[in-house]
């Protein structure tokens, strides 16, 4: 027995270790100054949940710096039915008179509890009853769709495969556009994650980039990060600038934006108090500055989700992006 507990206290020692190890990495890499070209190129995103009030939005709208809209559409079933989303031509009418330059996408939603390594996000029936019901809403008075899976297996086959019959039935005009899951920070670093949580929460860089081949635009989220602490959700953010332009860099314009938390309902996910607007725009200008921006890509912030988003949010994408 006391063979046994020394090497079960050995082992916690080697995980406490690696942890504070890593730790110790991301808030060193939340640190030093970004260049004066890590700003806004004026191709910025949100995530609109509501439309009933649109204050925030026009106010946000006002800057100059947002050119889409991920518009709350509908839910995808694992069946392959969409349930869709009442009254979203009001807010498009608005966004015609008021705001005809920002262009709307669907954003329609799967997400459920637990992801598995055998069975498929979606079955090949699943995928052939979605894709053209995807297509549908795009084409209702959208510019193209924003697709939200997740959890999503890394080489789980059946998102690549909807995402290249998306494309397929949008045809060449409409925009595809997806949202990923965090790219894993070090090669294997996922399956920790996924053993203990029961999902996958992290991609690595190679499922990344077979997700995204066929899309236009992809979104890294900046929200349930899973950090303790500011300064290493900063780090964490950092990464996954330098991470993912480093998966799709190969990619001819594309155009890959990174969340920006501004959300306070749990419907939409975790709140944590330290994943702020300020630290990730702070951390998204130090992944610019370091990454390695080929000129086909064009990188910008998406924030989640405008209708919820506090003054502070705002403002910080005013001060800290739009004019830094």
């Amino acid at each position: 027995m006391k063979w046994l507990l020394k090497r079960l206290l050995a082992g916690l020692a080697t995980i406490l270790v690696v942890l504070v190890g890593a730790g110790a990495l991301l808030t060193y890499q939340y640190s030093g100054t970004p260049g004066e070209g890590a700003a806004s190129q004026g191709s910025d995103a949100a995530w609109v949940g509501s439309w009933e009030d649109t204050e925030a939005l026009e106010e946000l709208l006002g800057t100059g710096g947002v050119n889409t809209l991920y518009v709350y559409a509908g839910e995808v079933a694992g069946d392959g039915g969409v349930e869709r989303v009442q009254g979203t031509g009001d807010l498009l009418a608005w966004l015609e008179t008021e705001f005809p330059e920002v262009r709307a996408l669907a954003w329609l939603r799967h997400v459920e509890s637990g992801s598995s390594l055998v069975r498929d996000r979606f079955d090949a029936d699943a995928r052939a009853a979605l894709a053209p019901r995807i297509a549908e809403v795009g084409a209702d008075g959208f510019a193209g769709v924003h697709l939200d899976i997740r959890p999503v297996t890394v080489n789980d086959p059946s998102l690549p495969a909807l995402m290249e019959t998306v494309r397929e039935e949008l045809g060449a005009e409409q925009v595809l556009s997806v949202r990923a899951h965090h790219v894993e920070l070090v090669p294997g670093g996922r399956v920790p994650s996924f053993v203990v949580g029961g999902e996958e929460k992290y991609w690595s860089k190679g499922y990344l980039e077979r997700v995204t081949e066929h899309a236009d635009e992809v979104v890294l989220p900046g929200v349930d990060a899973g950090m303790p602490v500011a300064r290493m959700y900063g780090g964490f953010m950092v990464r996954q600038v330098t991470e993912s332009v480093t998966a799709l860099r190969t990619r001819e314009d594309v155009t890959v934006r990174f969340g920006v938390p501004a959300y306070s309902s749990e419907r939409w996910g975790p709140a944590t108090g330290h994943e702020t607007a300020l630290t990730a725009i702070a951390a998204v200008r130090l992944g610019v500055s370091r990454a390695q921006v080929p000129d086909t890509m064009t990188l910008g912030v998406a924030l989640y989700l405008v209708d919820e988003a506090e003054p502070e949010d705002l403002t910080a994408y005013r001060t800290a992006w739009l004019a830094p």
